[in-house]
């Protein structure tokens, strides 16, 4: 009788579901929708059940005309618009000044955060200390001031961070680097190509075809931001180092960051309407650094770095010449690579290498860390 009573309760706890709202619904949510809605047809038991999704202009919560737990209704009602504006949610959440109240339930509770809004991420500490899980792909949070990363982490005492997407999109860098350090690892460096646009412009760049070109081709293949000097610039390659290093235990803050832009004081100097008449004054310095590496035998790669001299660490981000053997020479397309060096991965490091951009593998990503809190409740 004992015995059939443990696996009565073992099945009603692994049918339990946790209840999530999906904020945002950009190109991220809507592929978090469609993957759960999948999953759902495939009759894939995940345990998620979204009860409310919200953007910058409307919120919709289940009892609305779409059931609790259905992904696809959510999916439909935003991409038919059905009336949207007349049936705000009695969620009081706005995307740009958000209030979520859900701490007032006992049910256990998951926020993801698929948007890239500094107001948003402002609440993720709050949300944590309230006992709200949250699971995110936004590197405001972690990314930037080191006490906005240090609230967070006083945050997860009383709830779980899903971060596995702010970097590399759900490639296993945070859970490989933590994991290095939970098995008595000291990490002494860290090395990585974490642009896909950056990796795709220099993994095409010959030195014969103008740099200016490739990269109005980035933007019109949709890999650049609208206006590229926000990818060239190198600010969110070092919010991704910053939070591989604070990771690896290495406390640095935002200003401890070399940054190396690739954009000349002059094309920062334009208007974002002039940018594209003056990106040429990106080909001659490149074309320069190209033929210099081609002759060394070398290879141009936009590089973050976490590195160990004389006992301190030293983040830099910026352009190096490789030699072609080094460890992150040899990508393709948009992919991202990292080598990990530590205590165990000495002589050779750790190599990770994957897709990292892309709405479907960053939505992954973000409902890998869901199911993994799911399962852990």
């Amino acid at each position: 009788m004992k015995a059939a009573n443990l696996i009565s309760d073992r099945e009603q706890t692994s049918k339990r579901c946790i209840n999530v709202t999906l904020l945002g619904t950009g190109n991220v949510g809507k592929a978090v929708l469609q993957r759960l809605a999948q999953w759902d047809d495939n009759g894939f038991e995940h345990g998620l059940k979204i009860t409310h999704v919200a953007n910058s202009r409307v919120a919709l919560a289940s009892g609305e005309g779409v059931v609790a737990g259905d992904a696809k209704g959510f999916f439909e009602a935003y991409q038919t618009g059905d009336d949207l504006s007349q049936r705000r949610a009695s969620l009081n959440c706005d995307v740009k000044k958000p209030t979520l109240d859900i701490t007032n339930t006992n049910e256990p509770h998951i926020v993801i955060d698929a948007t890239a809004s500094e107001a948003v991420t402002a609440r993720h500490a709050t949300w944590l200390g309230d006992g709200v899980h949250v699971v995110t792909a936004c590197k405001l949070g972690q990314g930037t001031e080191l006490s906005k990363w240090k609230s967070v982490q006083s945050g997860r005492q009383f709830a779980q961070y899903g971060d596995s997407a702010t970097v590399g999109a759900g490639l296993p860098l945070l859970r490989s680097i933590r994991e290095l350090r939970q098995g008595g690892d000291r990490v002494t460096g860290i090395a990585g190509v974490l642009s896909g646009t950056l990796a795709w412009l220099f993994n095409h760049y010959d030195g014969m075809r103008p740099f200016s070109d490739l990269v109005r081709q980035a933007r019109e293949a949709g890999y650049t931001e609208p206006d590229p000097r926000d990818d060239l610039c190198g600010e969110d390659v070092k919010r991704k180092i910053l939070i591989l290093a604070r990771a690896a235990g290495v406390e640095i803050d935002a200003d401890d960051v070399e940054v190396t832009s690739l954009v000349p004081e002059e094309l920062q100097a334009v208007a974002a309407t002039d940018v594209d008449a003056n990106l040429s004054l990106l080909d001659t310095a490149l074309r320069e650094r190209f033929a210099a590496a081609y002759k060394n035998r070398e290879k141009l790669i936009f590089v973050a770095e976490l590195k160990l001299v004389d006992g301190r660490y030293r983040a830099t981000v910026g352009l190096q010449s490789l030699p072609l053997d080094h460890p992150l020479v040899g990508g393709s397309g948009t992919d991202n690579k990292v080598a990990i060096w530590s205590d165990r991965y000495n002589a050779q490091p750790l190599v990770i290498q994957g897709p990292g951009a892309g709405a479907e593998v960053t939505a992954a990503g973000l409902l890998d860390d869901a199911l993994r809190i799911a399962r852990s409740l």
